[in-house]
């Protein structure tokens, strides 16, 4: 009985530690939290996790899709999953965003915020654009495959 209610009491702090979305809160809405504009996600976020503690994230697509980033009209590719770890002001080891840019899709591996700027980290390659340019969540030009 007292094995029980140890595990019982063990699964109630885990779920605590991971908030899923449950309607009061989305993926969006935690991107601002953290000092993000709502824009750096598609508008087809279906679900996520965000364990408070560590930062790692995990963000399900309703599909995976391509959208046009503004200015430069670079295109972004989002796999169905996308995955990270976000503290203030910084999102990095991202997995499962893309763009398209020189004939060539790179991965975007960080994202800094700073100021009224945020700058994308592609490697050892950083490039700095305007957070104005993110302030609305697009929605997908089309699926594509990941």
């Amino acid at each position: 009985m007292a094995t029980s209610s140890i595990f019982s009491l063990f699964l109630l702090s885990l779920l605590a530690f991971f908030i899923s979305c449950d309607g009061s809160s989305t993926a969006h809405d935690e991107l601002m939290k953290y000092g993000f504009p709502i824009g750096l996600l598609p508008s087809n976020v279906e679900s996520y996790t965000l364990n408070r503690s560590s930062g790692h994230f995990s963000i399900k697509l309703g599909d995976s899709c391509r959208v046009t980033l503004p200015p430069d009209n670079y295109v972004a590719t989002y796999s169905h999953k996308i995955t990270g770890k976000i503290v203030d002001n910084r999102i990095g080891d991202i997995d499962g965003i893309s763009v398209r840019a020189f004939f060539k899709s790179w991965g975007i591996t960080g994202i800094r915020s700073s100021g009224h700027d945020l700058v994308f980290e592609v490697g050892m390659v950083t490039a700095k654009y305007p957070s104005k340019n993110f302030d609305k969540s697009l929605p997908c030009d089309g699926s594509s495959s990941s």
